[in-house]
């Protein structure tokens, strides 16, 4: 299969208020060029420094999405052009996308990390701890940085009910938080569901799904 036929059959099997986020971790640009070229513009990585080198080859009407676990120190090689930040998962990372987003006079869309996964590799913050940032007096005064929504990652399984059961505390979680908009907090985006388990997040509820391996094919860790 052919990466645009794989991305048709996709974007033909989602709804069209999700958006389909193109995962595309490890590939050439030639790949993504091909996605690109059959009308795919947003595109999540997990790694800056490779974000970074293919925006740099790459039109300028994509979208770049980070997905990965983001460390502080890195946030100032993606301020300049990052679209949406999926990964975050404390108050000080906010604040240093917030600093490194007025360096460049920009808002940076970010979505909170929630933590729905048993395993402890998962990343993320407890639905608590959220909804106490957002209605922290600090996090009212970032003006550079625009939270849009939540992002969770279930549990690698396959136990469909275990995943579903994190997609819907997810969902119930975002309901929650969605009652506490403020100027810098407009949640409106889920980001949950990817390429094995997608149509089952959006049934639960998902806007955003992250979708690799379905269109690109199988990863290439070496």
């Amino acid at each position: 299969m052919r990466i645009s036929d794989n991305l048709q059959k996709i974007q033909s099997s989602i709804p069209s208020h999700v958006t389909l986020v193109a995962v595309s971790k490890t590939k050439p640009v030639s790949d993504l060029m091909e996605a690109y070229n059959a009308g795919q513009r947003i595109f999540g990585e997990n790694k800056i420094q490779e974000m970074v080198d293919k925006h740099e080859q790459m039109p300028k009407d994509i979208q770049w999405h980070m997905i990965g676990h983001v460390q502080t120190n890195k946030v100032k090689y993606m301020a300049a052009f990052v679209d949406l930040i999926h990964g975050v998962d404390s108050f000080k990372l906010l604040k240093e996308i917030n600093k490194q987003a007025q360096k460049h006079d920009r808002v940076i869309d970010c979505l909170l990390q929630i933590k729905i996964a048993e395993e402890d590799s998962k990343f993320g913050m407890s639905a608590n701890d959220a909804s106490e940032l957002l209605q922290s007096e600090e996090f009212s005064e970032l003006k550079h940085i625009k939270l849009v929504g939540v992002m969770g990652m279930a549990t690698f399984t396959e136990n469909m009910n275990q995943v579903e059961n994190e997609f819907n505390y997810l969902k119930s979680t975002f309901d929650k938080l969605k009652t506490d908009q403020t100027e810098n907090c407009h949640l409106q985006t889920i980001s949950m569901g990817m390429s094995g388990d997608y149509k089952l997040a959006i049934t639960c509820g998902s806007t955003m799904v992250r979708v690799g391996s379905s269109i690109f094919g199988s990863r290439n860790y070496n």
